[in-house]
């Protein structure tokens, strides 16, 4: 690169282009997360409803009750229907 080359507007167009390559490195990365994420409260709730010691407790109400105490914690995308999906 040429010294003189080296404007303003460079400056601009350099950082919307790695801004713009890193920001879809980052969303990637964070789809994989989450998937692994809803993956492993799947497995999790699976292994509650078949091992849980108190699982007789929750019985039908267990993604309802679940749901709800997620949500206290601020846990996003962790809906009664979300969980059930999660199981699939």
């Amino acid at each position: 690169m040429v010294k003189d080359e080296l404007t303003f507007n460079h400056l601009v167009g350099s950082i919307l282009e790695i801004h713009k390559h890193l920001a879809s490195q980052a969303r990637r990365a964070l789809n994989i997360s989450l998937t692994l994420r809803n993956w492993m409260i799947g497995l999790y709730i699976a292994e509650f409803e078949l091992r849980g010691v108190d699982r007789s407790v929750y019985g039908d109400r267990l993604l309802t009750d679940l749901s709800r105490e997620l949500r206290e914690h601020q846990i996003s995308n962790t809906g009664r229907r979300q969980l059930y999906n999660y199981l699939l």
